[in-house]
C-alpha cells in the first residue's frame, strides 16, 4: 500500500516517449521518401552519373583529308606525332595546381596557359586539355619518369599535318592553328577549345571537307585506380588488361572509329608553281597562270611566300615568353611589308596601267566608238579640246597616226585618252565589271580583294565631306582612268581573267582550284570581230617585226608559238617627280613604277592566260615580259600532254 502513496518519479515520461517515437517515425518517413526519390524517381539520372564515374570517353582524332595537285602529287598529308594532354577529371582537385606547376617545370609550358585552357573546358572535366603538341622523345621520357606525381597526364598519338612541298604553294594551301579567341565561331559546328582548324588558303575554305569526323572509345575505370591507356601507331587506343591497382579494364561496346577527311584534288600544277616562284625569287610580285577555257588555276605564285609547316611543327622558341622574339610563326604573322603571309596574286591591288588598254579597246569596239580603221594622231601629248593641262604619252616624241591594233602593240597613251573620253566613264565601268575588273572573281580562296574601278558615284561618296568641286567627276578623271591610272586598281588574278576572255573568244571565266567545281563562264561578251582585232593588236605587241618598229612585249616572243601580250607600267608617283632624277635607277625603290605583263597562248592545248606583276619593276617590257616567256616555255615543255578538260557544253578543249 506504501507504493500507492509514493509519487511518480518520472512524471510525463509517456508524453516524451510518444514525441520521440513520432520524431523517429518522421525521420524514417523522410529517409524512406528520400530513398524513394533517389532510387526510384531519379534512378535513371543517377545511373547515368554513376556510369560516367565508371567510364572514360577517349577522343580519337581524325586524319585531315589529303590534298593533291593537278598531276596526282600529294601536297599535304598527315604524320603521327605525340601530344601531352591533361585530363582534369582524372586528377584530384587539390592536386591540379601542383600538377600544372610540375608540367611547367618539366615541359617549359607556362602554367597560366595550361590553366586558361582548363578554365575553357571546366564543364567537361574528362576532356583532354592539350599541354604540348608534337613533343620530342625527351619530353615524353620526362613525363613518363614523373608519372606517379602527374595524375591525369597522358601521352597520346595524334595526326599532324605535313606539307610536302614546303613553301611552294604555301599561300594557296594556307595554314592550321588552334582555336582560341574565335571559339564562338566554331563551337556551333562541334569544335572545342584547342582544336586545330584551317586559318588560311585551301585549308580554311574547305575546312569542313578536310576535317573528317573524330571518333571515340569508352573505357571502364574504377575508383581504386585510373586506366592505363596506350595508343597504337594509328592513334587508336590499346587498353591494358589491368590498371595500376590490378583491376581488369575493358573497352566498352560504345566506340566510333574516326573517319578521315575527304581527299581534295586541286588544279595547281606544282611543277609550274615552283617554276613561277623561282622565276619571281628576289622580286616582290605575283604570277598567275589560268586555263583560259575552264578557269582552272595552274599557278598562283606570290613572293615573298612562307612554309605552312612552320605552323604545325614544334618550335621551342614559341613556348616561352622569354624567347618569343625568335618564334618563327609569330614573326611571320607580325611581319612588316612585304608580308609573306599575304598573297599579292588576289589579295593585293595595284593600278593596272596600260594593261587596262585591253579592256578599253574591247569595250570601244563593242560599243561602236571605234572600228579597226579608226585612227588618232599621237604627237606625244594630249589636251582636252586642245587646251589646258597636257597628258603625255610614254613616248614623248609621239607615235604619229595609229589605229587600235597599233595602239595595243605600241601602247600609245594618246590613242586611249581619245577613246576613253568618247566611251565615257559609265561605259568604262560597265565593261570593266563585265570583264572581271573591280569585282571579285569568285576564286575559292579566302580574303579576295575586289579592287576598284572608280566612278562618279564612288568619288562623290569618298569626298562627301569635301567641297562640291572636289566631289565632281571631271573629264580629266576619265583621261587618267583610260590608261589604268588615277584611282583605278586591279589584282593580278583579275587581269588574268580579263586576258583569258580575249584568249577564249569572249567568255569571262571563274577561276577555281578545286577540280570538283564545274567550269563557270559567262555568256559571250565580245563578238568574233572584236576578238580578232584585239588579238591582232596583242599578237603584234609580242611579235618581232622586221623592219621595226616592234611591239613593247617582244621580250616574251617564242619562235613557233602564237603568243599575244600587253605590257604595262603603272605609276606610283607622277612623272614630274621622276624627272628630277637623271637616271631611273636613282629613283627610290618605293617610287618606281610597277611592271605588268599579260599574255595568252592561242595555238597550244590547253590555252592559257598569264599575268605577271613585279612591284616597282619600272617597265613591263623589261621586267615582266621576259618572265612570261620563261613561264610559257616551262609549261609547254614540261607538260605537253595535259589532262583533257571540258567546256560547259561537254566538248573537249
Amino acid at each position: 500500500m506504501d507504493s500507492e502513496k509514493e509519487p511518480n518519479r518520472y512524471e510525463g515520461v509517456s508524453t516524451r516517449v510518444q514525441l520521440l517515437a513520432l520524431a523517429i517515425a518522421l525521420a524514417l518517413t523522410l529517409l524512406c521518401a528520400r530513398f524513394w526519390q533517389l532510387q526510384i524517381v531519379n534512378m535513371h539520372e543517377y545511373a547515368v552519373m554513376a556510369r560516367d564515374n565508371q567510364v572514360w570517353e577517349k577522343r580519337l582524332p581524325s586524319d585531315r583529308g589529303l590534298i593533291f595537285g593537278r598531276n596526282g602529287e600529294v601536297l599535304a598529308d598527315n604524320r603521327a606525332s605525340a601530344d601531352i594532354v591533361f585530363v582534369p577529371g582524372e586528377c584530384p582537385e587539390e592536386q591540379r595546381e601542383h600538377v600544372v606547376q610540375r608540367l611547367e617545370a618539366l615541359l617549359k609550358v607556362p602554367a597560366d596557359s595550361i590553366l586558361s585552357r582548363m578554365q575553357a573546358t571546366r564543364g567537361a572535366p574528362f576532356q583532354q586539355v592539350v599541354v604540348k603538341r608534337d613533343v620530342v622523345k625527351e619530353d615524353r621520357v620526362r613525363v613518363e619518369e614523373h608519372s606517379a606525381e602527374l595524375p591525369g597526364v597522358l601521352v597520346v598519338v595524334a595526326p599532324q599535318r605535313r606539307y610536302l612541298y614546303g613553301e611552294t604553294g604555301g599561300q594557296i594551301l594556307g595554314f592550321l592553328g588552334e582555336i582560341s579567341s574565335e571559339l564562338d565561331e566554331w563551337k556551333p559546328m562541334g569544335y572545342r577549345m584547342g582544336d586545330i582548324v584551317g586559318k588560311g588558303g585551301i585549308e580554311r575554305v574547305y575546312e569542313h571537307d578536310l576535317r573528317g569526323q573524330d571518333g571515340y572509345a569508352v573505357v571502364t575505370k574504377y575508383a581504386s585506380g585510373r586506366p592505363e591507356i596506350r595508343t597504337d601507331r594509328r592513334g587508336l587506343p590499346v587498353v591494358s588488361p589491368r590498371d595500376s591497382q590490378g583491376h581488369e579494364l575493358r573497352e566498352e561496346a560504345a566506340r566510333r572509329n574516326p573517319v578521315s577527311g575527304e581527299e581534295l584534288y586541286l588544279t595547281i600544277d606544282m611543277g609550274l608553281q615552283k617554276a613561277c616562284e623561282d622565276i619571281l625569287r628576289g622580286e616582290v610580285g605575283a604570277i598567275v597562270v589560268l586555263n583560259a577555257d575552264t578557269g582552272g588555276v595552274l599557278a598562283l605564285a606570290s613572293m615573298p611566300t612562307y612554309d605552312p609547316n612552320v605552323f604545325v611543327t614544334r618550335d621551342p622558341n614559341c613556348e616561352h615568353s622569354d624567347t618569343l622574339e625568335n618564334c618563327e610563326r609569330l614573326n611571320l604573322l607580325r611581319a612588316p611589308e612585304p608580308n609573306p603571309m599575304f598573297s599579292r596574286a588576289y589579295r593585293e591591288n595595284y593600278p593596272p596601267g596600260s594593261v587596262f588598254k585591253v579592256l578599253l579597246a574591247a569595250a570601244a569596239l563593242e560599243e561602236g566608238i571605234i572600228d579597226e580603221h579608226s585612227t588618232f594622231f599621237c604627237p606625244g601629248k594630249f589636251q582636252i579640246n586642245g587646251a589646258g593641262r597636257a597628258w603625255h604619252c610614254w613616248r614623248r616624241s609621239g607615235h604619229g597616226s595609229v589605229n587600235v591594233r597599233e595602239a595595243l602593240a605600241y601602247s600609245c597613251d594618246v590613242f586611249f585618252y581619245n577613246v576613253g573620253l568618247r566611251l565615257g566613264v559609265d561605259k568604262i565601268n560597265e565593261w570593266s565589271h563585265k570583264m572581271g575588273l573591280g569585282v571579285k572573281t569568285g576564286i575559292d580562296l579566302p580574303g579576295e580583294n575586289p579592287a576598284l574601278i572608280p566612278s562618279p558615284e564612288w568619288k562623290a561618296e569618298l569626298f562627301a565631306s569635301k567641297p562640291v568641286w572636289d566631289q565632281k567627276w571631271y573629264p580629266g578623271d576619265t583621261v587618267n582612268l583610260s590608261i589604268g591610272q588615277g584611282s583605278a586598281a586591279a589584282t593580278p588574278l583579275q587581269c588574268a581573267v580579263l586576258t583569258a576572255a580575249i584568249v577564249n573568244g569572249g567568255y569571262r571565266i571563274q577561276p577555281h582550284l578545286n577540280v570538283e567545281l564545274d567550269p563557270k563562264e559567262s555568256a559571250r561578251l565580245l563578238s568574233e570581230k572584236t576578238i580578232e582585232i584585239v588579238q591582232a593588236g596583242m599578237l603584234q605587241c609580242v611579235e618581232k617585226q622586221s623592219p621595226a618598229p616592234t611591239g613593247t612585249g617582244k621580250a616574251a616572243y617564242i619562235e613557233g608559238m602564237k603568243i599575244m601580250g600587253k605590257t604595262g607600267s603603272a605609276q606610283v608617283m607622277s612623272l614630274k617627280h621622276h624627272e628630277q632624277f637623271a637616271n631611273e635607277e636613282d629613283i627610290p625603290y618605293e617610287f618606281r613604277d610597277h611592271a605588268w605583263f599579260v599574255a595568252g597562248v592561242l595555238d597550244r592545248s590547253p590555252r592559257i592566260s598569264v599575268c605577271i606583276l613585279v612591284e616597282h619593276g619600272h617597265h613591263g617590257s623589261s621586267a615582266a615580259a621576259p618572265l612570261a616567256k620563261d613561264v610559257i616555255e616551262y609549261f609547254y615543255r614540261e607538260d605537253p600532254t595535259p589532262p583533257v578538260l571540258a567546256r560547259l557544253d561537254g566538248t573537249p578543249q
